[in-house]
């Protein structure tokens, strides 16, 4: 009979083979994407309050999904957000399969373990949140955990954190100090990224003829949040959406 010690380690390495596995790829969907919408689950705003403070973790990501999503987006950060890590983990036992960013304000790589433990399959790093060499460290990291690293920048000064090369480059159109959002700042930058970069327009798009604009001028993925989160029923009116992007 097996020692019973033996049997427990030889399963928590099982375990952290799955942890450190690579998730479903979030650059892999949006290339492969027609719409390439990533819907987020975004309860409150800190510029707006809340937003759908009764929006269900089980419920609305896995109604984006059904819908039409590329991806995800799920908030986690709590005091500004009200958004939690369990949040990923509900959406995952509900049926999501599709890849799931992890949406905070990164700073230290234990929010890395934190994000992988709860089903990421992203993890966004924030140029203005982080130093160059910060930012490396990080990005090797989540590599390592089997994660996918989605890294916003919002300035022409912080596009040379690009040359780190992570797996996605997002534009910020929000600026983070002001919360003041102009979607020109992605048409503005991104014809300054790499040209091989999967590029990622984030914040203040509400008009389908807006990502219609944004894939022409070489972006893949385009995060929608509020527009979804704030309607009555946020699935449907991903569908809705979606639809008037593929007419």
């Amino acid at each position: 009979m097996q020692d019973i010690l033996q049997q427990i380690v030889a399963t928590k390495h099982q375990e952290l083979e799955q942890l450190c596995a690579k998730k479903p790829s979030l650059r892999k969907a949006l290339l492969q994407s027609e719409t390439g919408v990533i819907a987020e689950f975004k309860r409150r705003s800190p510029s707006k309050g809340w937003i759908k403070e009764d929006g269900r973790a089980d419920i609305i990501p896995l109604a984006y999904q059904q819908n039409g999503a590329s991806a995800l987006s799920i908030l986690t950060d709590e005091h500004y957000f009200g958004g939690s890590d369990d949040f990923i983990r509900i959406a995952r036992k509900s049926g999501v399969t599709l890849p799931v960013l992890y949406k905070n304000f990164v700073i230290d790589e234990a929010q890395l373990y934190a994000a992988a433990l709860c089903g990421a399959s992203a993890v966004l790093l924030i140029a203005a949140c982080l130093t160059k060499a910060q930012c490396k460290s990080l990005l090797d990291k989540a590599h390592s955990l089997g994660m996918e690293v989605l890294l916003e920048m919002h300035s022409e000064q912080e596009l040379e954190y690009a040359e780190l090369e992570p797996d996605l480059c997002g534009i910020n159109n929000r600026n983070l100090g002001s919360f003041v959002t102009d979607v020109e700042n992605s048409f503005r930058l991104a014809e300054l990224l790499p040209k091989d970069a999967v590029k990622v327009s984030e914040s203040g798009i509400s008009n389908p003829d807006t990502v219609k604009a944004l894939r022409q001028a070489g972006f893949r993925g385009f995060l929608i949040g509020e527009n979804f989160m704030k309607a009555p029923d946020p699935g449907q009116a991903l569908n809705a959406f979606i639809q008037s992007i593929v007419r």
